[in-house]
């Protein structure tokens, strides 16, 4: 039960609005009541009373002024002076009900003003926390996003994580929205409405509350699987976001390999699994207030049966008395229909909670550690001491086996091999995207796990075979992570970047917006406009990851020289299948199944007649 109320916590910040939608809540609930009871003394002393009657009404009560603990037997005495106060003749005393009239219904409708007011008032206090929550959910869930390590996504669909973002924060607004009110507007109303039964008729309101939990339990029963159906229907969302984020992004190839059917059909199976299990949520969602419904005038009706009764045997009911009974008791059946629609909410939004919960409470394996020790700049060596890594934790087929090697200040380092040789791998671990299993990673001697990782980062670029560029223009592409940047470095950091005439072609310069990934560009101008935000974050340590292995020669060129301007001065790990590339570097390294096999120059390796020895003639006889 206490798990209804667990999204409470995402109120933290907002309590002094939470208080104040509670406290008109409280007025709201207390004005509806009591706009109805109005109604009965009034009917009572209206229709039934005479002139003598009315005076003992008068005499009776013996309080100065207002007693709430004397509030009928103060009304009582307030209205029949009203209606004697002209005197004690037929007409008299019409004139003066007249006037008693006139102020029942003003007070009706006053009373009924300010209900309405503090609904709205409530609503507006809860305008704020409903919107705040969902901005600080999705504030966390980008700032968890950003700081988990690659590792993780590698088990999550990025449609998924779209879904949780999106329609899952919007459920946990709803589901807040609703225990608010459902914990202190309905409940209250319900008991104001009971704490009036029972005044008016203990014996009558007996019933009500050995009726009341059946219906309570019935209702219980039927959405009990409600929050395991949302959880499932979450999942299914988040695939479909998937399938269409794939699609989106694979459109090139869809066609290409005409798989347009292909992919209707997988997206269609899963949207119709998806709508199948919305169809039976829904049904049992919506059975829920109608069967609650039932019950309650099925409840009310039985009141009426047995308090009609009392009032027709004279048994210690009035009419008046019996008629604001019944109308009291019918103000029960509209919060306990909201809190089984609030409970359904809430069960969705319970289930939203848990898929958001579990990426804020994700563990982030790659974290600052205490004390780290902060850099500003590179001046020895990179080192890998017996350095050895798996992807999966505890698994015996290591990726990378007993590495060992120093990379100099200044120096060119490259890594060649088969694909899954652990090259890529190798290169993330200096920026920490992975940590090592066995072994350390040193930069200047110390451990990088002990470095704070944004100041590691900051003396790190990376140039990748896939460009990773922006929706965005080229100036922002270019000055990407650098705040307030001056435009002169941006156009000499593209002008040793071989960029810098192409992007004067676009037609607003740089200032050109290139699309989704960079798509308005060729190949070899995103490439370039990629090595322009390495050259401008001038890091004195440089990975370049296949850079040139998806160009045709001409752009090939246009981007090496861009690439021998960037690694000028610096240090360099370069990963490279076209050897031709990297025959100047300082030393070669070869990797095969995890594990260095053969190093030295690229003479040296010649020489060697070994593996790259192959690989260099593989390439010469594909050329």
């Amino acid at each position: 039960m206490l798990k209804l109320f667990s999204v409470f916590k995402y109120v933290k910040g907002y309590w002094g609005y939470a208080v104040q939608n509670i406290f008109f809540n409280i007025l709201f609930a207390i004005f509806s009541v009591f706009s109805i009871t109005l109604v009965i003394p009034f009917l009572d002393l209206l229709f039934t009373k005479g002139y003598s009657e009315y005076m003992g009404y008068i005499n009776a009560y013996t309080g100065n002024g207002f007693d709430l603990f004397k509030m009928k037997d103060w009304f009582y005495h307030v209205m029949s002076k009203m209606i004697v106060q002209h005197g004690t003749t037929t007409e008299a005393l019409l004139k003066g009900k007249t006037e008693a009239l006139i102020l029942i219904c003003v007070a009706i409708f006053a009373l009924t003003l300010l209900k309405n007011l503090c609904r709205y008032l409530a609503m507006y206090c809860l305008a704020p926390i409903r919107n705040g929550v969902v901005r600080d959910l999705r504030n966390k869930m980008l700032e968890k996003t950003l700081e988990l390590p690659l590792s993780y996504y590698s088990d999550e669909r990025k449609g998924d994580m779209m879904s949780r973002m999106t329609t899952d924060v919007i459920e946990i607004e709803w589901s807040i929205m609703q225990t608010l009110e459902m914990v202190f507007r309905e409940p209250l109303i319900i008991v104001i409405s009971l704490g009036w039964l029972i005044a008016l008729s203990p014996y009558l309101t007996l019933y009500v509350f050995l009726l009341l939990p059946v219906a309570g339990l019935i209702v219980a029963l039927i959405n009990r699987t409600l929050k395991r159906n949302a959880a499932e229907g979450k999942m299914m969302l988040g695939h479909l976001f998937n399938i269409m984020e794939e699609t989106l992004g694979g459109l090139k190839i869809i066609k290409a390999f005409t798989a347009e059917k292909y992919l209707r059909r997988k997206f269609e199976k899963v949207n119709q699994d998806y709508y199948k299990l919305s169809v039976k949520t829904y049904r049992r969602a919506d059975l829920g207030s109608p069967v609650s419904e039932t019950i309650v005038v099925g409840i009310l009706m039985f009141i009426l049966f047995i308090g009609g009764v009392m009032t027709l045997n004279n048994n210690g009911l009035t009419a008046a008395a019996f008629m604001g009974y019944f109308g009291i008791a019918s103000q029960i059946l509209p919060p306990i229909k909201q809190i089984t629609q609030a409970y359904n909410n809430i069960q969705k939004g319970l289930a939203s909670e848990d898929r958001i919960e579990k990426i804020l409470h994700a563990e982030n394996t790659i974290r600052n550690a205490a004390n780290a020790y902060t850099i500003h700049d590179f001046n020895r060596a990179i080192e890998f001491k017996n350095v050895s890594f798996a992807y999966t934790k505890g698994d015996e087929g290591y990726v990378l086996k007993d590495i060992n090697l120093s990379i100099p200040k200044g120096k060119t380092i490259a890594l060649v091999g088969q694909s899954g040789s652990g090259k890529t791998t190798m290169a993330d671990m200096i920026p920490r995207f992975y940590d090592t299993d066995l072994g350390e990673l040193l930069i200047d001697g110390t451990p990088v796990k002990q470095i704070d990782i944004e100041s590691l980062r900051k003396q790190i670029g990376i140039v990748s075979q896939e460009s990773i560029l922006f929706n965005d223009t080229i100036f922002n592409n270019i000055a990407f992570g650098i705040d307030n940047v001056d435009e002169k470095k941006v156009m000499e950091a593209a002008k040793v970047a071989n960029a810098h005439e192409f992007i004067l072609q676009q037609p607003n310069g740089y200032q050109t917006n290139i699309g989704d990934r960079g798509g308005k560009l060729s190949g070899g101008q995103r490439q370039r406009v990629s090595i322009a935000r390495a050259i401008l974050k001038n890091p004195p340590i440089l990975i370049l990851d296949e850079a040139t292995s998806a160009l045709d020669t001409e752009s090939e060129r246009l981007v090496q020289d861009a690439l021998n301007n960037l690694m000028k001065n610096r240090t360099s790990i370069v990963i490279a299948h076209r050897l031709s590339t990297i025959v100047n570097a300082d030393e070669i390294i070869v990797l095969s199944k995890g594990e260095i096999v053969e190093r030295g120059n690229h003479t040296e390796l010649i020489a060697q007649n070994g593996i790259y020895k192959k690989l260099c003639d593989m390439q010469s006889f594909k050329s």
